[in-house]
């Protein structure tokens, strides 16, 4: 039986820089177990030329320690690629390169363990006690504490009916799907639709756009009122900050879920730049006459069924109270992303904070655990908001974690960033009264 004092859970991004900041700690014996038998990182959305919606800094570890030796740039210098990068000028690095990266660390990092996948957990004799599947057999581990980081899993909604749930491909598995959506001795005109509004749709339906024939329709519709941009100004990027996230967690859970739906913009927009290739790419079709490309918004998917062959979708648009009703060949959702509990939990529930409606009751410094010895990885956006999937807080969560584990400062963690004061804060400084004269 192997014990370590962490037993992190799934190897992505966070849990990755969750070991890379552990590694210098002194006495601190990490495992990271990852049941894939390999890093990967959405391989179904590693389009050519696509990039990050944040910049570089925010890899595993420059944010909290900018000499660790797992950061991008030390990547680039070791892959001979740091003056490239200089020369390019740009901020944003390609999706293709990052998740090099990140493979490179995974391999470079002792502590992460592939193909290990943990199938249930237990506690006994004061410690957490896993069942391990590895390509030897089952193993059993045991830990102090535990951080989970099985990340978010692709969403189909209950509108899809089963007869057509095999038929529709998820953003998730699109490049999986390429091939055959963009094939183009098919016989006859196709229908290819896209559902979905934020920055996944937008890659999709661009490469959609350039790369389908051009009999063929290519049809975007959402339910959002436009396509709207990811809102990135300075002020509004001041909300990715420890200070909102004390904000937000302070506020009664029905607020937090209000401000999450309310927050969509922040995080889940479409690039301007993007969006304005698109609109590029419409005009100079247009030059040559009306092509045969449809948006839609307002538009909620209400049912999506097969039948004869075909996929027939139903949108109500929610102002108007008008149906839409088509059919289409292919179907690509762009529907998202849900956090899930995952099963091997079970035998540690009562050891788990729950909300009243199942979902975890993380509080602000990330632990679940009923004795503070259980930790979450971008299973919190109901309860810290819009930085639950941002790369860029990662490196701030997994020094507050490693902090709260150590029982020490491991890393220093700013506690004010913004220039902002959120909520009803005092007026620093301000004159007791004011007067005025005429």
């Amino acid at each position: 039986m192997k014990h370590f004092d962490v037993i992190a859970i799934g190897a992505g991004p966070f849990n990755l820089g969750f070991a890379a900041l552990a590694e210098p700690l002194p006495n601190l014996r990490v495992a990271v177990l990852e049941a894939k038998e390999h890093f990967i990182w959405h391989p179904g959305m590693m389009l050519p030329g696509t990039h990050l919606q944040v910049p570089f800094m925010a890899d595993l570890v420059t944010m909290a320690d900018p000499t660790n030796r797992y950061s991008f740039l030390n990547y680039l210098k070791n892959q001979d690629r740091i003056y490239p990068f200089y020369i390019r000028e740009d901020f944003y690095a390609l999706r293709q390169e990052y998740s090099n990266y990140l493979a490179w660390a995974a391999e470079a990092l002792d502590s992460v363990r592939f193909n290990h996948q943990v199938l249930s957990t237990s506690y006994s004799d004061g410690r957490y006690q896993l069942s391990v599947l590895t390509d030897t057999g089952i193993t059993e581990f045991t830990a102090d504490k535990l951080v989970i980081g099985t990340g978010t899993q692709p969403f189909i909604p209950q509108i899809v009916s089963d007869s057509a749930a095999n038929e529709v491909i998820h953003t998730s598995a699109y490049m999986f799907n390429r091939d055959k959506l963009i094939a183009a001795d098919r016989g006859r005109p196709q229908v290819t639709t896209v559902i979905g509004s934020g920055q996944s749709a937008a890659e999709v339906f661009l490469d959609l756009l350039r790369s389908l024939p051009e009999e063929d329709h290519l049809v975007w519709a959402t339910r959002s009122e436009r396509f709207f941009p990811l809102e990135y100004t300075k002020l509004t990027l001041e909300m990715t900050s420890p200070e909102y996230i004390d904000h937000f967690h302070s506020m009664p859970q029905e607020v937090r879920d209000r401000l999450s739906s309310e927050q969509k913009g922040l995080y889940k927009g479409i690039n301007a730049d993007l969006i304005n290739e698109i609109h590029e790419e419409l005009y100079q079709r247009s030059i040559k006459g009306a092509a045969n490309v449809h948006l839609r918004t307002g538009c909620s998917a209400q049912a999506i069924d097969s039948s004869d062959g075909a996929l027939q979708v139903t949108l109500l648009h929610e102002r108007t109270n008008e149906n839409l009703q088509f059919g289409t060949d292919n179907l690509v959702l762009a529907t998202g992303y849900r956090a899930e509990i995952p099963s091997f939990l079970e035998g540690i529930h009562d050891r788990l904070k729950f909300l009243p409606d199942g979902r975890f009751n993380v509080d602000r410094d990330y632990s679940i655990g009923v004795f503070n010895d259980v930790f979450v990885q971008n299973a919190e956006l109901h309860t810290h908001g819009f930085t639950a999937p941002d790369l860029g807080m990662g490196a701030y969560r997994n020094s507050v974690l490693l902090n709260r584990i150590t029982a020490s400062v491991a890393y220093p963690v700013e506690e004010r960033i913004a220039f902002q004061r959120f909520g009803a804060a005092a007026l620093d400084r301000l004159p007791t009264s004011a007067s005025s004269t005429v």
